[in-house]
C-alpha cells in the first residue's frame, strides 16, 4: 500500500466521526436548506476548518454558514387570505413595503416578544444588506431601462406634442378673467413653446397696468423710473402691436411718457382708461390726436389732468369719440359744457360721477342743449351728482329728446330735487328705455313714472338709501300703477324703504303675479317696506324665476323671515314657511 492510499483511508475513517459531531450540534446551512440541495463545501474543507478554529467559535461558524449558503430567489410566495398568493420581493430596498396578511393575535405576539424581535431584526438587516449576485436579472434590467430615460427628454416631447393653438386658447380664457398682466409675462418663462404662445398679439389686445414696482403712497426712485420706462417701451414694441383696450391705474409718474409711446406705436387703440392717475398734460392729448385715429372711448375717472388739453382734443377730434367718463369737479365741469356745444356729435355714453362720501355735488346742465348736441346718446349716468337744470338761451325747444336712450341713472346717496317734470323733460322721447335708476329721488311719484313713454322697462331702481327723513314721510299710494304698466317686462324691481301702504303693496304684487310671462322677474328688493305675508305669497308662488329677494327690516313679517334670500330653493323654502 502506497503512502497516497494510506492518507485516503485515514480520511475516510475520520469522516464518520465528523458527521456524528454535526448531527449532535446545531444543523448547518445545508441541513436547513432542505432535501435535494447540494452541500456547498467538501468534507475535506470542513475537516481543515474544524482543525484550525477553536472550539468556542460556534456563533461565528453559524453566521458564516448563513452568508455562504446557496443563492435564493429574489421573491417569496406565501398564501394570504381568501386563497390569494402573495408575491413579495426580497431584494427590494423597501424592506417593510411587502404586504403580509394580518392574523389574529399578531399584535399580542409583537408586544410579548419585543426584545426577541429586535434581535432578529438586527440579524435580518445584516443578512439582507449583503449584495446579491445576479439573483433577479429581470428586475435589474427593468430598473436600468427606467433610469436610462432622462426627464428632460420626456418634458421636451410633451412640450412639442401640445399644439400652440391649444395653448393660445387656454391662455385666452385666463386673460379674459384675470387680465394679460402679469399672467402672460410669467407663463412666457416656462419654456420656448409657452413663450411663443404667450407672445401672440391676439392675447395682448386688452391690457391693464396697475401699481408698477412702487407701493401705493411711496415715492419712486430715479433708477426705478428708468426701469419702468424701459420695460414699458419693450412691451409696446414687442407685444402691443394689436392693442385695442389699455388701462393705466394708480400711476403718479411717467403717465405722459406711457401715453405718448403707446399712441405712437399702437394705431389700433380704441379705448383709453386713466384711473387715479396724475400728471397728464397737454402734450399727451396732442400725441393722441396725431396718432390715435381709432380712439373712441376715454375714461378719466378720479384722475388729474390739464382740462385745456382735453378740451382742445375734443374740439379737433371729438367727432370720433363715442364714450366719455369723468369725475365731477370745479375744473372738469367745463367738459360737460363743451359736450353740449356739439364737440361730440356721435357720443353714445356719458357718465359723470363722484365719490360716495361726497355731499352737495350739484352740476349745472342744460338738458335741451345736450339732447340737441348728442342725439345718439344711449347711456346717460350722473352718479351721486344732482343735476341742476339750466334753461337754453335761444328758447328753442328740442323736439326729439333722446330717442335712442336705453339707460338713465340719476342715483344719489343724499336728497335729490329731481321732480316728475324734470324726469319728463329728459325722457319724453325715450321710447327704448330699458334701465331707470332713480335711487334717492324721493320726489318722484308713481304717477310720474307711469306717464313715461317707455313701454318695455326691464330694470327699475327706486329705493331710498342714506336718507334721515324716511321714517317721517307720510304713506304713499299708487305703486300698482307702476307694476301694472311694466309687469310683463320687469326683471329687477327695487323699492327699498318706500313707505307704501299694505293694501297698495298687496295690489301691486297681485299685478306682478298676474303677468302672462312667469319667468320675467328675477330680483325683488322689498327691504324696509310694509309688505305682508299674503302679498308676499302672491308674487313668490307665481314667479318661478325669482332668484333674489330682500326682506330685511320688513316689520310686518314674522320673525325668522326678515332676511335676504338667494337662489330658487331658498325662496321655495320661504314659501313653505309662509303657507
Amino acid at each position: 500500500m502506497t503512502r497516497k492510499q494510506h492518507i485516503m483511508d485515514s480520511s475516510e475513517a475520520e469522516a464518520p466521526s465528523h458527521s456524528e459531531r454535526k448531527d449532535n450540534s446545531t444543523p448547518s446551512a445545508s441541513d436547513a436548506s432542505g432535501p435535494g440541495e447540494v452541500e456547498p463545501k467538501s468534507n475535506q474543507s470542513s475537516l481543515k476548518r474544524s482543525s484550525r478554529e477553536p472550539t468556542n467559535a460556534k456563533a461565528k461558524k453559524h453566521k458564516k454558514a448563513r452568508i455562504s449558503r446557496s443563492s435564493q430567489l429574489g421573491y417569496t410566495v406565501h398564501q394570504g387570505e381568501d386563497m390569494l398568493l402573495v408575491i413579495s420581493s426580497t431584494t427590494s430596498q423597501y424592506n417593510s413595503s411587502a404586504w403580509t396578511s394580518q392574523k389574529k393575535g399578531s399584535k399580542k405576539k409583537k408586544l410579548t416578544k419585543k426584545g426577541s424581535l429586535k434581535a432578529n431584526q438586527i440579524k435580518k438587516k445584516k443578512t439582507v444588506r449583503a449584495k446579491p449576485t445576479t439573483n433577479n436579472p429581470v428586475a435589474k434590467t427593468e430598473d436600468d431601462t427606467t433610469l436610462s430615460v432622462p426627464q428632460d427628454a420626456i418634458d421636451h416631447r410633451w412640450g412639442q406634442s401640445l399644439p400652440e393653438e391649444v395653448l393660445i386658447n387656454i391662455f385666452q380664457m385666463v386673460v379674459i378673467q384675470d387680465g394679460a398682466l402679469p399672467f402672460l409675462c410669467r407663463v412666457g418663462r416656462v419654456c420656448r413653446l409657452w413663450n411663443a404662445a404667450a407672445s401672440s398679439p391676439v392675447l395682448w389686445r386688452k391690457v391693464t397696468v396697475g401699481h408698477c414696482w412702487v407701493a401705493p403712497g411711496k415715492t419712486q426712485l430715479p433708477k426705478t423710473g428708468q426701469k419702468i420706462k424701459d420695460t414699458f417701451n419693450w412691451l409696446v414694441q414687442n407685444r402691443f402691436s394689436q392693442l385695442r383696450d389699455f388701462s393705466l391705474c394708480h400711476w403718479k409718474n411717467n403717465v405722459n411718457y406711457a401715453v405718448e409711446v403707446m399712441s405712437q406705436s399702437c394705431p389700433h387703440l380704441c379705448s383709453l382708461t386713466l384711473s387715479y392717475c396724475t400728471g397728464l398734460t397737454v402734450e399727451a392729448f396732442h400725441s393722441l390726436g396725431l396718432h390715435s385715429r381709432s380712439l373712441q372711448s376715454i375714461n378719466l375717472q378720479h384722475s388729474e389732468f390739464q382740462v385745456e388739453g382735453l378740451l382742445e382734443y375734443l374740439e379737433n377730434h371729438g367727432s370720433q369719440i363715442k364714450q366719455i367718463w369723468f369725475t365731477h369737479g370745479q375744473k372738469y365741469d367745463r367738459l360737460l359744457t363743451a359736450i353740449t356745444r356739439g364737440y361730440c356729435p356721435d357720443l353714445e355714453l356719458l357718465e359723470v360721477n363722484t365719490k360716495l362720501d361726497s355731499k352737495d355735488c350739484e352740476l349745472p346742465v342744460c338738458i335741451q342743449a345736450l339732447q340737441t348736441a348728442c342725439p345718439k346718446l344711449k347711456t346717460f349716468r350722473m352718479l351721486n351728482v344732482r343735476p341742476r337744470h339750466k334753461a337754453i338761451r335761444t328758447g328753442a325747444d328740442s323736439t326729439s329728446g333722446f330717442p335712442l336712450l336705453e339707460e338713465l341713472c340719476i342715483a344719489t346717496t343724499s336728497f335729490s330735487y329731481l321732480t316728475d317734470k324734470d324726469l319728463w323733460d329728459i325722457l319724453f322721447g325715450s321710447t327704448r328705455l330699458r334701465v331707470l335708476d332713480l335711487r334717492g329721488c324721493s320726489r318722484i311719484t308713481p304717477s310720474g313714472l307711469s306717464a313715461l313713454p317707455c313701454l318695455e322697462l326691464e330694470c327699475l331702481f327706486w329705493g331710498q338709501y342714506f336718507s334721515s327723513h324716511i321714517g317721517l314721510s307720510p304713506p304713499k299710494k299708487g305703486l300698482h300703477m307702476v307694476t301694472q304698466k311694466w309687469s310683463h317686462t320687469l326683471q329687477q324691481l327695487d323699492i327699498a324703504n318706500q313707505l307704501f301702504t299694505e293694501e297698495d303693496l298687496e295690489i301691486a304684487m297681485s299685478y306682478l303675479a298676474q303677468a302672462t310671462e312667469a319667468d320675467t322677474l328675477r330680483s325683488l328688493n322689498l327691504s324696509g317696506t310694509r309688505i305682508t305675508p299674503p302679498a308676499l305669497r302672491l308674487v313668490i308662488g307665481q314667479k318661478t324665476a325669482l332668484s333674489y329677494l330682500n326682506l330685511s327690516s320688513c316689520r310686518y313679517l314674522p320673525r325668522g323671515v326678515k332676511r335676504i334670500y338667494r337662489g330658487l330653493e331658498d325662496i321655495r323654502q320661504l314659501l313653505d314657511k309662509l303657507e
